[in-house]
């Protein structure tokens, strides 16, 4: 039995960015992805292009889950694009909560993640799988690690259907968070969000960003590498590769691949993997 893999991408932002693109997807396909989500820019300022490379893979053959943010959303804004998606027969979505736009007051109909997963079920039913965000280091803007849990637990009970993690190094943060949601009685499956390392500066920068814990033995020997590219991606490959070994190992139910647009580094990990 196969398995379960996803992979994500963003909005291409030129013509030239869109076409290179289209060989990333079908090299990534040729894995036999269960979908590929597409992200969803602070406000929906990406949705267009969100949109469109959604419907892209749709035509070709593939599942695709849109990202959608609901922040500073109407009821109406938000059930006429939902309807766009179903239209284009999209059967499933990743719904968060989103990051206003710097200047944009909180406004609005839904604040929280868990309002738009409410909202999805009441007006779509069914139709929609709803993936929702989970945090294993706890979401950079929580009160506390049990708040954060205990937000979770909200999005869930709303009516999501999985998670997918954020991204991480150290499988026992991963291992604690799913315990903890199985001792609340979630029998949800959260899926582990992967990012391939393929350079330092790019991932100290996101890994800032957004909360993500980088262990200090993986930065030191980054640092310790300097310029050297080649032995970055080598040390990179390995370290995320046993990640993913430890996960399956341990009953994680799919891996999901935030690929940065790109193939090489996703397809060298699932060639070791044997996916």
């Amino acid at each position: 039995m196969s398995f379960p893999i996803s992979f994500e991408f963003f909005p291409t932002k030129t013509p030239e960015g869109a076409a290179k693109h289209v060989g990333v997807r079908q090299a990534l396909y040729a894995r036999k992805p269960e979908f590929c989500s597409v992200t969803y820019g602070a406000g929906g300022s990406t949705q267009a292009g969100t949109f469109t490379m959604v419907s892209d893979i749709q035509n070709e053959g593939v599942g695709a889950a849109s990202h959608f943010s609901c922040i500073g959303a109407t009821h109406d804004k938000v059930r006429a694009e939902l309807g766009e998606l179903k239209v284009m027969g999209v059967r499933r979505i990743v719904a968060l909560r989103g990051d206003l736009p710097s200047g944009y007051g909180l406004g609005g109909e839904f604040h929280y993640a868990s309002d738009l997963v409410a909202f999805v079920k009441k007006e779509f039913g069914d139709w929609f799988h709803i993936e929702v965000a989970a945090y294993p280091e706890t979401h950079p803007q929580a009160k506390s690690p049990r708040s954060d849990l205990e937000a979770f637990v909200v999005k869930v009970r709303a009516g999501a259907d999985s998670a997918i993690t954020q991204y991480f190094y150290n499988a026992d943060a991963y291992l604690r968070f799913v315990d903890d949601v199985r001792a609340l009685g979630l029998d949800i499956p959260v899926v582990p969000g992967i990012m391939p390392i393929t350079s330092s500066t790019q991932l100290m920068r996101f890994s800032d960003a957004c909360g993500a814990e980088i262990p200090r033995w993986i930065r030191l020997r980054l640092q310790a590498f300097g310029d050297d590219s080649a032995s970055i991606r080598a040390f990179g490959l390995d370290v995320v590769t046993h990640l993913c070994e430890q996960l399956r190992s341990q009953g994680a139910p799919g891996l999901h691949f935030y690929t940065m647009n790109q193939s090489v580094a996703t397809l060298e990990i699932c060639d070791r993997l044997g996916l």
